[in-house]
């Protein structure tokens, strides 16, 4: 298929999408479907990728990164070609660099220097410690607390659903430090999972994405500087809040990536197999089916890569943000869906690859806020 969206990308935005997809395709891609059959979480794949400046790609150079060279739009372009390849992969180096990137453009100069220099090289894999069991989207129901203690916070409370957390050699911890004050009360720190008191209470068993651990985390007595603190004392919430639009039009990524490889799966397999008497791909309700879903692919791409590109300007975008994320994960599991049909029978087992697409795909519309978390977004941006 032709890929005329190179016409709209600078010169650099298209070196750094083929360098993406040819680790992805080289490193990546070969392992993804024995991954997902052990969920081995892929520690050679990660050191390929650190090496091409992946895992720093929104820190500085100052740091070790490549962010002052790379932009958003480099950086969703990037998660789109490894979600191609394994949408778990893209998910675990998105939450990385998510990480990362909050603590290059909120931390203080100390922090900086202490934790970023190990998370370009992937010394330190990355873990933001927001969600809590009894919460979800409810940040206002947290319960995790932090108690000022002398030199340290003495933090304790349950996260759950943390990508990265089993992993993490750093992690941000929103947390309580003043029950009185609602939002205000809630201070962002940085833990670090080595200290006693992080504990890695279990690693689900998921649908999809098995190499991207995804674990609860129990807090308990776990003791963190007061040099750690991030920001402000009860300024956590903000600063999360902030940094919302970037995480979600990456996520759009994700799903575009593997709805992108669905369909070039399908095509593939139309190509190939042959019913009455020629390739299935010259039946018209297949043929209708793919063209759809071609279209359905390049729209979801286009307004995230615009999404992108107002984030990168700094120009507020929460609406768009939400959109691109709803937009392209609602079309991502249907495309993943009409790929695996147009495989028929073998669609449904894992000998092809759209079975494993069909279900990665799914938490695309979960993560980073749900389907209805997005449409109460936009709905508000309209009034």
């Amino acid at each position: 298929m032709g890929d005329t969206s190179a016409a709209f990308l600078s010169e650099q935005e298209v070196l750094i999408r083929d360098s993406a997809r040819k680790v992805a395709a080289e490193v990546v891609a070969p392992t993804a479907a024995e991954r997902d059959r052990t969920c081995a979480w892929p520690r050679g794949e990660l050191k390929a990728v650190a090496e091409l400046g992946f895992l720093g790609m929104l820190i500085p150079e100052e740091y070790g990164g490549s962010g002052s060279s790379s932009s958003f739009v480099d950086y969703c372009l990037a998660i789109e070609e490894f979600a191609a390849a394994d949408a778990g992969f893209a998910t675990l180096i998105h939450v990385h660099n998510t990480m990362a990137g909050m603590l290059a453009k909120v931390g203080s100069e100390e922090q900086k220097r202490r934790y970023l220099p190990a998370l370009a090289s992937g010394e330190k894999i990355g873990a933001t410690l927001f969600t809590e069991p009894h919460a979800g989207s409810d940040t206002a129901a947290f319960r995790t607390t932090a108690r000022r203690e002398e030199s340290h916070y003495v933090v304790n409370g349950s996260k759950q659903f943390i990508s990265n957390g089993s992993e993490a050699g750093v992690a941000f911890v929103l947390a309580v430090t003043d029950k009185t004050a609602g939002r205000n009360g809630m201070s962002l720190l940085l833990a670090e999972p080595s200290e006693p008191g992080y504990i890695v209470a279990r690693i689900e068993h998921k649908l999809g994405q098995r190499s991207a651990h995804v674990a609860q985390i129990q807090l308990e007595n776990c003791r963190v500087p007061i040099e750690n603190l991030v920001g402000d004392e009860g300024g956590g919430y903000k600063l999360v809040m902030s940094l919302l639009s970037e995480g979600r039009v990456a996520i759009g990524a994700v799903a575009v990536g593997t709805a992108r490889a669905a369909l070039e799966a399908a095509v593939r397999y139309a190509r190939e197999r042959e019913a009455y008497g020629a390739p299935i791909i010259k039946l018209q309700g297949v043929a209708f089916d793919l063209a759809d879903m071609a279209t359905q692919v390049e729209v979801a791409r286009q307004f995230m890569i615009h999404a992108a590109r107002l984030c990168e300007a700094g120009i507020p975008c929460a609406k768009e943000a939400s959109m691109a994320k709803l937009f392209a994960s609602e079309m991502a599991e249907k495309v993943c869906s009409d790929a695996l049909q147009i495989h028929g029978g073998y669609g449904y087992v894992n000998d092809f690859p759209v079975e494993r697409y069909y279900r990665d795909v799914r938490v695309t519309k979960i993560y980073e806020g749900t389907s209805h978390i997005q449409k109460l977004i936009i709905s508000r941006g309209l009034v």
